[in-house]
């Protein structure tokens, strides 16, 4: 009955199923291992683990201190991003393009000139929110006014607080465009935070202004004129009265040097907006609206180069015998 468990000389029924082919002839063995579809298992002793030896504590301590100044003699430092600033992985940075760079490498000219004309509205949009994070003052008071207001305010819906708001609003809107909100899109968040502090320290200063006109004609003292809001950096008035003849059909609105320059239609639309404002709100618009022409223009010459650019790489396929399609029908069409 020893063949129900296997005989000692093969070591039992497991370890001849784990090796068919050790009773064969070696031949005869080499030549099915070769040849045969199914590769067979064939048992052999596990090889006892190397002991290795524990190492001091001496030993440790030099390869502890020796890897970092390994690493630092490797290539140069890694840059910014990297989270090991002793050098360690330098050769990858060394090949490392930012996620921008490859993104800018593959766009398109059409997407190029989306994300310039797309770059010029976010920036409107900008001043329009930094314009009423200056005003939350006047929106606080709206709220205040329609949860806590008397009945008369709610009879006429907050309009003196809605009117406050409103001119805060449109004031902010014009500091800004005159202090250069507009003017550049690359620069650090600081100095667009910087600039929005700037435009609400001087809605407040013509604030404070208006309040001493007022004052000194409630008690009959000649009227004090100040300088350039934009241009002062105190507000130190003087005894003289100002003297500002208004706008009429025989004496328009005179415009800035800047804005000579446009379309009569333009100017006429500009003077129409220009005759009902104060001469400080005057001022503060015209500059308002040079600034933003100037912001126009830088966009259209990023507009033009990006035209030039197209120009010089459509010419430069042509003479390498690499026209596109779409290059042939733009000379059709003269694009």
């Amino acid at each position: 009955m020893g063949w129900l468990w296997g005989s000692s000389k093969d070591g039992g029924s497991g370890s001849s199923t784990n090796d068919p082919l050790k009773d064969l002839d070696p031949s005869l063995r080499e030549f099915l291992e070769k040849e045969s579809p199914v590769k067979y298992k064939t048992a052999q002793a596990p090889a006892p683990p190397p002991s290795i030896p524990a190492p001091s504590n001496s030993n440790a301590s030099t390869q502890t201190t020796t890897v970092p100044a390994a690493n630092n003699t490797n290539g140069a430092a890694a840059p910014s991003q990297s989270l090991f600033p002793d050098g360690r992985y330098a050769h990858l940075w060394s090949t490392y393009k930012p996620l921008s760079d490859v993104e800018n490498a593959t766009k398109t000219d059409q997407e190029k000139l989306l994300d310039v004309l797309e770059g010029f509205k976010e920036r409107k949009a900008q001043i329009g929110r930094a314009a009423v994070e200056n005003c939350v003052m006047e929106q606080w008071a709206i709220n205040d006014c329609y949860n806590n207001g008397g009945w008369k305010s709610r009879m006429t819906m907050c309009r003196a607080e809605n009117r406050e708001f409103e001119r805060c609003y449109n004031m902010q809107s014009r500091f800004l465009k005159a202090l250069g909100y507009l003017s550049n899109y690359d620069r650090p968040p600081e100095v667009d935070e910087q600039i929005q502090m700037h435009a609400d320290t001087l809605y407040h200063r013509m604030l404070e202004r208006e309040r001493a006109v007022e004052e000194a004609k409630a008690a009959g003292l000649p009227i004090p004129t100040f300088p350039d809001i934009l241009s002062s950096s105190k507000s130190t008035p003087s005894t003289t009265t100002q003297m500002t003849p208004p706008a009429s059909a025989e004496n328009p609105v005179p415009l800035p040097p800047d804005l000579e320059g446009l379309k009569p239609k333009v100017k006429a639309q500009l003077r129409d907006r220009l005759k009902d404002l104060s001469p400080e709100e005057r001022a503060l618009e015209e500059k308002a609206l040079a600034m933003e022409i100037a912001a126009g223009k830088t966009v259209g010459k990023q507009i033009d180069k990006m035209f030039e650019d197209q120009a010089k790489a459509k010419k430069l396929r042509k003479e390498q015998g690499k026209e596109t399609f779409g290059d042939k029908i733009s000379s059709l069409f003269g694009w």
